[in-house]
């Protein structure tokens, strides 16, 4: 059995970010065609997520107890801890922050991409980051303008087109990434 060569290793890393940009693509259209499940599933998962940094934030207290600054490590892990239980005891409430924290993540995620696009500018398939990032900020400013009044459905239908665009963005680069390493080798 020989070793792999580096392109052999480029040729699978490219056939694995095309897999994952269908799939991106895929739960993205999802998304959009389930906002509501969609949205509720965020909620859920953003605050299992909390759950397990508040876990990790006191353990990582007790480990590091000799070190100082214990306290601010397990107030930090009180808090991720008392979000977490306010977006699962109350998830329509937990909706309407996340549908507005997913506008400042929108927001500072599409200036982002436009920040990559300036600095792959001469890259083939650079133009899709600012594509991405152009789209990007213009959910982020809908969600910004309509909330709270339609938080029932945005939260899932701005996810869903962001997973997407992001997908389709991937897949365009991934393909481009493929045609320079079928050149190569």
């Amino acid at each position: 059995m020989s070793d792999p060569n580096i392109s052999d290793i480029a040729k699978k890393a490219v056939g694995w970010s095309i897999f994952v940009s269908a799939v991106m693509i895929v739960v993205g259209i999802l998304a959009i065609a389930m906002p509501l499940e969609a949205g509720l599933a965020a909620n859920i998962f953003v605050a299992w997520m909390l759950i397990f940094a508040a876990v990790a934030h006191f353990v990582f207290a007790w480990f590091t107890r000799r070190t100082g600054s214990v306290l601010l490590k397990v107030l930090l892990g009180i808090l991720y801890l008392c979000v977490a239980v306010y977006l699962l005891d109350h998830p329509a409430r937990g909706l309407a922050t996340l549908t507005l924290a997913l506008a400042f993540y929108l927001l500072i995620e599409g200036v982002f991409e436009i920040v990559l696009f300036f600095q792959h500018r001469p890259a083939t398939g650079s133009g899709w980051f600012l594509i991405d990032g152009i789209v990007t900020l213009i959910l982020g400013g809908m969600i910004w303008a309509t909330w709270p009044s339609s938080t029932e459905w945005v939260l899932g239908t701005l996810v869903g087109i962001s997973i997407f665009f992001s997908g389709v963005t991937r897949l365009m680069i991934s393909l481009a990434a493929r045609r320079v390493v079928t050149r190569v080798a």
